[in-house]
């Protein structure tokens, strides 16, 4: 199947060199993943922002926040025997994971879609309290009832949950803590109650029995969920053999809720595909992706600070028109137009 992306030619539309960081001391090292919504008549990117301190040769050196709020960089010898250090975004030292980067969000708009800048009386985004302390990643936004749900990876040495917060006008948040649980993320909730009910789609992950599968939740307020089900899985042979999770909030469609998700291969080779959902009854799965809708293929796309990855969490639709923004290789930001249709028409019916 041909690939469906039609990728923006100014591409990488952003990258670690176009913000600046945030602390003195600090670096950017990537800009990933961002959340996508429309705002006061222009298009909106909430980007992830991975910071750290400059790197030596005989050390590894990260920040991790404190439960108060400041920051503590941390430096370990590279040749401490205690050290894991061969996955570039993670390390463990003396029983311990941390990220090698500190991560936020930033508030990026454009008049046209495709040139972004730092607007100046919008606030940044950090990790608050203990459940924080690693930072904030990946958030998903959903506009629902005048207000924008962020629901976003909260990562500390307690484990990886979903944190949400609530904002009208992106500059006063109520924040709703952890709503899920460790080991969690790849929150997306729904844009509209289903027979009055509010749906999500998160990704609990096991390491022992089950795996990394793609769950459906339903709540009363938006709040508190439950009635959690087990939606789409892994499949062995596939590209996404390894992980799957949700991008965005689904997309109503006349045929169902068409859903852009991630697959990566336990090789964490990147792609993008989708499945559609009853209208009715979104946790029932009627189609699906067999061959990716995008692969990483374009060198922005494969080489970077973790290469061979396609990942959204951030999309706006415009009629048949799916502008999807993605990080590319856990580096830069990018974007590519599909066209709905399309999509609908390369699932296959399960």
């Amino acid at each position: 199947m041909p690939e469906l992306a039609r990728r923006f030619p100014e591409n990488p539309l952003l990258s670690p060199k176009d913000l600046k960081p945030s602390t003195e001391g600090l670096t950017i090292a990537c800009l990933l993943n961002p959340g996508a919504f429309r705002f006061d008549g222009k298009t909106w990117l909430l980007v992830r922002v991975a910071e750290r301190p400059e790197q030596s040769e005989i050390h590894v050196s990260f920040p991790v926040l404190t439960e108060s709020g400041g920051i503590q960089i941390m430096e370990i010898a590279l040749n401490d025997a205690d050290l894991i250090a061969t996955d570039a975004r993670v390390v463990r030292y003396q029983g311990v994971d941390y990220l090698t980067t500190l991560s936020h969000l930033r508030l990026i708009c454009s008049d046209d879609g495709i040139n972004f800048h730092e607007p100046e009386d919008y606030p940044k985004l950090f990790g608050q309290g203990i459940l924080q302390t690693f930072g904030i990643e990946d958030c998903r936004v959903t506009q629902l009832e005048q207000q924008f749900y962020l629901t976003f990876t909260a990562v500390s040495a307690s484990g990886v949950g979903v944190g949400m917060r609530k904002t009208a006008d992106w500059k006063n948040f109520t924040s709703h803590g952890m709503i899920l649980p460790p080991h969690n993320k790849d929150c997306a909730i729904f844009e509209e109650k289903i027979n009055g009910k509010y749906y999500m789609l998160h990704r609990p992950s096991s390491v022992d029995i089950g795996g990394n599968f793609i769950w459906i939740a339903e709540s009363p307020d938006g709040v508190h969920w439950g009635n959690h089900q087990c939606i789409v899985r892994t499949r062995l042979g596939y590209w996404d053999s390894g992980r799957v999770g949700a991008g965005a909030a689904p997309i109503k469609t006349d045929e169902g809720w068409l859903e852009i998700y991630h697959g990566a291969t336990k090789e964490h080779r990147y792609c993008l595909g989708a499945f559609l959902l009853d209208l009715n009854d979104p946790s029932k799965v009627i189609a699906r992706s067999e061959e990716p809708i995008m692969e990483p293929v374009e060198p922005y796309e494969t080489s970077g600070f973790f290469g061979h990855v396609v990942f959204t969490n951030g999309h706006v639709v415009d009629g048949d028109l799916l502008t999807i923004y993605y990080g590319a290789a856990d580096e830069h930001v990018c974007g590519a137009h599909f066209s709905i249709s399309e999509i609908l028409a390369s699932l296959k019916p399960i």
